[in-house]
């Protein structure tokens, strides 16, 4: 069952790309921006992570925090992260746990999808954009739904 505004994020615990556990819970009494992509140094996957890159300290002064999850290797997500020079942390999903545990959609039944969740500083789910395509829309959806969180 997918995960859907109003749902409490459920709780994970992942390595890092610098082989550090990371979980939800860590990030509790701030805003999260929490991103499924399908895989490292692809095309749409660099263009989506670039652009949480490039709007990272608007993220920052709205008081969030962002990260990426996928299926890839700490060791993977530690090249793809200093080729992009990406400033916030990526997660290791492996065999795809956490994913699943979201309901984040695979495209075409086969590649992991690209969904992304904010999650206010209470855990709740605010927001859930699926797109697979629009990859720069998921940062400009969770940029809107942060600034109207702040303004509530």
């Amino acid at each position: 069952m997918a995960v859907k505004v109003g749902d409490t994020a459920p709780d994970f615990t992942l390595p890092s790309q610098n082989g550090t556990p990371v979980s939800l819970q860590d990030f509790r009494g701030k805003p999260l921006v929490l991103y499924f992509y399908p895989k490292d140094d692809t095309p749409g996957c660099t263009t989506q992570s670039c652009a949480f890159r490039d709007q990272y300290e608007v993220f920052k002064t709205a008081g969030a925090e962002v990260i990426g999850v996928s299926g890839d290797s700490p060791e993977s997500h530690q090249k793809f992260a200093a080729k992009y020079q990406l400033p916030f942390t990526l997660l290791s999903d492996k065999g795809d746990q956490v994913r699943k545990q979201y309901g984040a959609t695979t495209a075409f039944g086969l590649i992991p999808g690209r969904v992304t969740y904010v999650i206010d500083n209470q855990g709740v789910v605010q927001y859930v954009f699926d797109s697979m395509f629009n990859f720069k829309g998921h940062v400009e959806e969770a940029l809107k739904t942060l600034q109207q969180l702040q303004t509530a």
